[in-house]
């Protein structure tokens, strides 16, 4: 991707709700503004997005789940004027529900929050998915009835180190740990981490160094600060912080449920994004990295920020306000780590942003 495709951005967005599905947008790099440009409607509710490369040709590619009850993932080539291109066909995953996808040792791999269950996919040459070589399917249940009847697996990622994947379970309060095996697609339990009952993990992020890993909970407005040890491939909680301020009423009807959290490229700030509060609260991290400070909580321009993400330069924060149906980008304080609302553009029903 040349210099002009480095300035596309990729929206998610769910088609049932009146998305458009995938949408281009053109970055100004020194504004942080958004211009949607196309999009294409090729895969039903694209809600998650991720960027990859064909190891046959080295061009970008733009994967997308299909947050179905079939479950489905697909593969995007990317024209020159940057709207993505259906490559081949879209995937069943072997379970229900995919919320998230990651790339890992020649594999694409989904989270299935509806079957519980995490599904490697074999990637070929051009970049397109091939079918299911593995499907892991978590077991257990959390104290919340109405949430954790039955496992949630809502994201998979690999670890900075490449040698373990890990999928976080909202219904059963865990992370798993597991391994990819690069020739066979197969996935393997290495181990499982419990969290505290009732949390509800929804995502995590890791610190810039990889001794560390930042685990959000969505059914309690928290993230659970744990080590990371990339040898042994073991995930040692060590506490919790409030992400929301003190005086904040959590009451039935104003529920706060966090959806995404993000690490500053040097380690020195935490951003989540809090649907209900709708708010960005900002977070500072000691040297150790094991004590995150709640310093400030400001409003996410719009509604139910859904997932949240920085530019590529890390001055640019931008949220995908999902029920408001717009994406903010904020300019980031470098010294504070608070960011500032610089602007906004239309996208029904968006979910995710990510960029080329």
């Amino acid at each position: 991707m040349g210099a002009d495709h480095a300035k596309r951005a990729f929206i998610g967005s769910f088609t049932s709700a009146g998305g458009r599905g995938i949408s281009v947008a053109a970055v100004d790099r020194d504004t942080g503004a958004l211009s949607v440009l196309a999009s294409t409607d090729a895969v039903a509710d694209p809600s998650f997005l991720a960027v990859g490369h064909a190891t046959g040709t080295g061009g970008t590619v733009l994967y997308a789940v299909s947050e179905t009850s079939d479950g489905a993932a697909a593969a995007f080539g990317i024209d020159d004027d940057g709207t993505p291109r259906l490559i081949g066909e879209a995937r069943p995953v072997g379970g229900s529900g995919p919320t998230h996808l990651a790339l890992a040792a020649g594999h694409l791999l989904t989270a299935n929050y509806g079957s519980g269950s995490v599904t490697a996919l074999p990637l070929r040459d051009d970049g397109s998915p091939g079918p299911a070589s593995g499907v892991l399917r978590h077991e257990g249940r959390g104290p919340d009835e109405g949430r954790q009847s039955e496992p949630h697996a809502h994201q998979v990622l690999a670890d900075p180190s490449g040698n373990w994947v890990l999928s976080v379970d909202l219904g059963t309060d865990s992370v798993r740990v597991c391994a990819l095996d690069p020739a066979t697609g197969s996935l393997r339990l290495h181990a499982e981490t419990a969290l505290r009952p009732g949390v509800g993990p929804r995502h995590l992020a890791f610190h810039p160094s990889g001794g560390h890993v930042y685990v959000l909970n969505e059914l309690e407005p928290t993230v659970t600060v744990c080590r990371w040890d990339a040898a042994g491939g073991l995930l040692e909680p060590l506490g919790e912080t409030h992400v929301l301020p003190q005086d904040h009423d959590e009451g039935e009807n104003v529920r706060t449920y966090p959806s995404e959290v993000v690490v500053s490229r040097d380690g020195r700030f935490l951003w989540t994004a809090n649907r209900g509060h709708d708010s960005i609260s900002v977070l500072t991290l000691d040297e150790a990295a094991e004590k995150p400070v709640l310093v400030a909580a400001v409003g996410c321009g719009g509604r139910w920020p859904r997932d949240m993400t920085l530019d590529p330069t890390g001055q640019w924060l931008y949220v995908a306000n999902e029920h408001s149906g717009n994406v903010s980008w904020f300019a980031v304080d470098a010294e504070t780590g608070v960011p500032a609302h610089a602007g906004s553009t239309e996208v029904p029903a968006a979910s995710c942003v990510v960029f080329a």
